[in-house]
């Protein structure tokens, strides 16, 4: 069986977990696999990036969108016809992103089914792409199976209504390498160190954060950092208030997240929301210790987790994680994961729901 993995997102971790699932799904006995991103996906440009067997050219902005949508009605036939030539027997979204009706409309043409890996079923709060959700949603109306990535998020599917009688199937996100092997958590000698790390919007708790670390008060043995894009507000103006905190207001760059995570000894994820966490992912490969809120699917995503403490969505009780992540800390690390046997295993639960899928050949409802 032929797989196509397609996501045509630029930034951020799709494109990578893209690469990851082609790359598992080549692993299992009876499975090829294809893989299309965007010719500006910034992983593509990162080290050891992935083979890439359909390089789309997507957009840079609101303009170059408009553009390229509108020369949809060009580029399905093409579309069409690759598929058709490679004999792709089923295809699978990592991530939806915007331009993924293109691929959809081609596959519909092609007679190719698919599937979508549906990440988040709502907008986080504070995002600032109001038609996120209904693009997402329209993908999901043309495809014959949907997988999410945790029960919360297949629980909100239900209760949208969106599925309509097409097949709601489960998978997981495996630990994320990003990149070559950390130094062991505190090799350097100095204070712990805490990463706080992805978009600054308010879903993340940073407002819980901070009032975490004031709980904790002012210690000789940690140090903060709270790294990642958004906009300035009041919250990042108390988190540079205090002390041993610094706030770096920025994208990070594929390229410079491998590094980011060997500076730390921990990830704090204070979210407030969470579908589940990528975050969480990178930080689970590289052995580090995490303080998590039980919100959404993080308890599901980390309770099984030895590194992880989980507390609940009150300063309070966050402030008593970081106590207890303080010490455990300074402790042997459990032993490392098998990332390989992890994503091989979540690989081969896919490429079983896709063959059947694929044999049933149930028609994708016309838009």
């Amino acid at each position: 069986m032929r797989v196509l993995v397609w996501q045509w997102g630029r930034r951020g971790a799709g494109p990578r977990f893209a690469g990851e699932l082609a790359r598992s799904f080549a692993q299992v006995a009876g499975t090829e696999s294809l893989l299309s991103l965007s010719e500006g996906a910034e992983v593509l440009q990162a080290p050891n990036p992935p083979r890439c067997d359909l390089k789309m050219r997507t957009y840079t902005g609101q303009a170059s969108f408009a553009l390229r949508a509108l020369s949809a009605p060009v580029l399905v036939p093409g579309l069409a016809r690759w598929a058709r030539e490679r004999e792709i027997a089923v295809a699978l979204c990592a991530m939806p992103a915007a331009m993924d009706f293109v691929m959809a409309a081609a596959l519909r043409r092609a007679g190719v089914p698919y599937a979508v890996v549906v990440h988040d079923a709502d907008l986080h709060p504070g995002d600032n792409y109001p038609f996120q959700i209904r693009l997402q949603q329209q993908l999901v109306g043309g495809a014959s199976g949907v997988f999410a990535l945790s029960t919360h998020v297949a629980s909100r599917l239900r209760e949208q209504g969106v599925l309509n009688g097409r097949k709601l199937l489960t998978a997981s996100l495996p630990p994320f390498d990003y990149g070559p092997p950390p130094p062991p958590v505190c090799a350097h000698g100095g204070k712990l160190r805490l990463l706080s790390f992805g978009r600054l919007l308010p879903y993340k708790g940073l407002d819980l954060l901070a009032d975490g670390l004031a709980l904790l008060g002012a210690r000789d043995d940690l140090e903060v950092r709270v790294v990642g894009s958004g906009p300035e507000s009041p919250v990042l103006q108390r988190l540079r208030a205090l002390p041993g905190v610094t706030v770096e207001r920025r994208w990070v760059p594929e390229a410079e997240v491998a590094g980011l995570l060997a500076w730390s000894d921990a990830l704090v994820l204070s979210h407030r929301e969470a579908s589940q966490s990528g975050v969480a992912a990178i930080a689970m490969a590289g052995r580090r210790w995490l303080v998590a809120t039980r919100v959404g699917g993080l308890e599901e995503q980390l309770g099984r987790e030895p590194m992880a403490i989980l507390c609940e969505p009150t300063a309070a009780s966050l402030a008593d994680a970081l106590r207890c992540l303080l010490t455990a800390a300074r402790r042997p690390p459990p032993a490392a994961p098998d990332l390989h046997g992890a994503w091989r295993e979540v690989a081969a639960n896919m490429v079983g729901s896709l063959a059947r899928l694929c044999r049933d050949r149930v028609p994708a409802p016309a838009e």
